[in-house]
């Protein structure tokens, strides 16, 4: 498994909230799909609300 680095922003009201998560997964598909999940049950927001800016592989 690698880790990735997930940069983004989210709506949260009127507000927009950059974020930087770092996931562990085999891909890349996977790591984004673990942030919708990990952000969405967090902060009860749907996937529309969530944006991916860009998605890096860390160094093992």
């Amino acid at each position: 498994m690698q880790k990735f680095e997930v940069k983004g922003a989210c709506q949260m009201g009127e507000i927009r909230q950059s974020f930087t998560k770092v996931v562990e997964a085999p891909n890349e598909k996977v790591a984004k799909e673990h942030v919708y999940a990990d952000i969405g049950s967090k902060h009860n927001l749907k996937r529309r609300y969530i944006s991916i800016d860009g998605v890096t592989v860390l160094g093992d």
